[in-house]
Order: structure tokens, then C-alpha cells, then sequence
């Protein structure tokens, strides 16, 4: 990896971190034709993939982290064993995306693990195991929106109308540490809907579609949009 190339791979995680996804997309795939090999740059340039859609060519900046000069370390490999799981999911592979994230959250809990792994359960689609985890993953860090939000999914997507107020109160409580959340957001607006509220739902659903996407997300931009017509 030429110095030139170094030098553009590191303006592109600058660009990254300062949210400027397009000059860093653009950045990281001129770094990675010429050469750009080192999981540093690598990883943050999957994720931007993995947001955009683009799995095929993360899979592949992915297999080339795996062999970067000097090899990773233990946190680089989970972190591309859970963005693997990503791809793997999106491409049809649920069971094998769960196979990935088990063997990361087998050496120990984080707060990663605990909001992918948390909501492929969900995907997955049995009430029991995924409440079960996601009970845990409240437990574990009780502030964070992500897995409040996925405790909340759980609730309304697979426990049935007798679990909707229990939904609700996740939601609700995920929007009171991150009023931006899509997802809690998008549900939050089909409670105001059922309950003849329009305006307080076209509020919530224009935040959400606000919000910055990730495959993670439950509520698409599509969806979102649909529900605002919907609304007249």
C-alpha cells in the first residue's frame, strides 16, 4: 500500500467521520483500487457499503480485511464477522448471519453484538428466544436506544396484541435517548394512527424519514413514505 494511497485512504475515514459519506465513498474506492489493504480502512469502508446497499463488493472488502498486513486484532474480527453477517442476512442467509454473530457474542457482550444479534432474532421470528435475548441486551446497557428499540420490535412484530402496550413503553422510552430513532419513531406513528392522531404522526414519521438508513432499520424510506400518503 503506496504512500499516495495511504494518504487518500486516511482523507476518506477523516471524511467519514465527519459525515461527509460521499467524499468518503468516494475517497475509499479510489484508495481501494490502488491497493488499499489495511483493515483500518477497510472496515469503515465496509459499513459505508453495507449502508448503501452495495453487499457484493463489502463481502469482498471484508475477505480482504481478513488478511491485512500484520494481521487484525480481536476486535477487528468480530467486527468483520458482524458485518459479515450483514451481508449474510441480506443475501438470504439468515442462518448463517446467526452463526456469525453467535461466535462474537459467544466471547462476550458488547453493545454491537447485542443490537445485531438482537434484532436477526427478531428476523428470525421465534418470540421467545428473541425476547429472552433482548431482555438481556435492555439489561445490559438500559439506555440504549437500539436494543430498547429491538425489545419494542419484539413485542409488537412477534408477541401478539396482548404485548402492544409493553411495545409502546420501549419505544417510547428509546425516543427519550435518541429522539431521532427511525424505527421507534415509525411504530410510535402507527400507535398515533390507531389512535386518530394524525398530526402527531406525520410529525413522527417526518423525523424518521429524517434519519440516516441502515440494513438494520425495520422502516424503509418506501414505507415511511407510504404511510405519509396514506395520511393525506
Amino acid at each position: 500500500m503506496g504512500f499516495f494511497t495511504d494518504l487518500k485512504a486516511r482523507r476518506a475515514l477523516t471524511a467519514h467521520g465527519r459525515e461527509r459519506f460521499d467524499e468518503a465513498y468516494a475517497l475509499y474506492q479510489t484508495a481501494y483500487a490502488e491497493g488499499m489493504n489495511k483493515a483500518q480502512f477497510l472496515l469503515p469502508f465496509s459499513i459505508l457499503l453495507l449502508r448503501r446497499g452495495e453487499y457484493e463488493q463489502a463481502a469482498e472488502v471484508l475477505r480482504k480485511a481478513e488478511k491485512s498486513p500484520g494481521g487484525i486484532t480481536p476486535a477487528q474480527r468480530s467486527q468483520i464477522l458482524v458485518n459479515y453477517a450483514v451481508v449474510c442476512w441480506k443475501q438470504g442467509r439468515l442462518d448463517r448471519a446467526l452463526e456469525y454473530l453467535q461466535e462474537v457474542y459467544r466471547k462476550g457482550p458488547s453493545g454491537t453484538i447485542y443490537s445485531t444479534l438482537g434484532y436477526l432474532l427478531i428476523e428470525k421470528g421465534d418470540f421467545e428466544e428473541a425476547l429472552a435475548f433482548n431482555q438481556e441486551a435492555v439489561a445490559y446497557d438500559e439506555e440504549d436506544p437500539i436494543t430498547l428499540d429491538n425489545l419494542g420490535q419484539t413485542y409488537y412484530r412477534l408477541g401478539g396484541p396482548e404485548h402492544r402496550e409493553e411495545a409502546r413503553a420501549c419505544f417510547e422510552k428509546a425516543l427519550s435517548f435518541r429522539p431521532s430513532s427511525i424505527d421507534s419513531n415509525y411504530f410510535l406513528a402507527l400507535y398515533d394512527i390507531e389512535d386518530g392522531k394524525k398530526e402527531e404522526a406525520l410529525e413522527k414519521l417526518e423525523t424518521a424519514g429524517e434519519g440516516r438508513f441502515s440494513p438494520l432499520n425495520y422502516a424503509t424510506p418506501e414505507m415511511i413514505e407510504e404511510k405519509v400518503k396514506a395520511l393525506g
